[in-house]
């Protein structure tokens, strides 16, 4: 494994390990299995069950996005949302992580 994917994969494993009621582990597996989402998606998505705000899914994906490295982001012009896709070459890393890592009772 290349230095670069095992800074992403550490700080991957780092964010999952942070999250005391299983909202980052439901947002990673959420973008594994649906590969493209818009914050606004995403937001429908975590409100049903936990207690989120749309600004707390918002700064999470950009975290995701910025600080892990493994969304691209794409915004087709000023009038939509951008949509955020995983990218292919860190699909295995991802489901490698999240198969490891403590399944939180409200996500199981």
């Amino acid at each position: 494994m290349s230095s670069f994917r095992s800074k992403i994969k550490r700080r991957l494993e780092r964010y999952i390990e942070l999250d005391p009621d299983g909202i980052r582990y439901t947002v990673m597996k959420t973008i594994l299995n649906v590969r493209k989402v818009t914050v606004d998606a995403l937001y429908d998505i975590l409100s049903k069950r936990f207690k989120v705000t749309h600004k707390k899914v918002a700064s999470m994906v950009g975290y995701i996005h910025s600080k892990l490295g493994i969304l691209h982001a794409h915004k087709q012009s000023y009038k939509t949302p951008i949509v955020y896709t995983l990218r292919e070459e860190y699909v295995d890393l991802v489901k490698s992580v999240l198969n490891r890592s403590v399944k939180h009772p409200a996500v199981a």
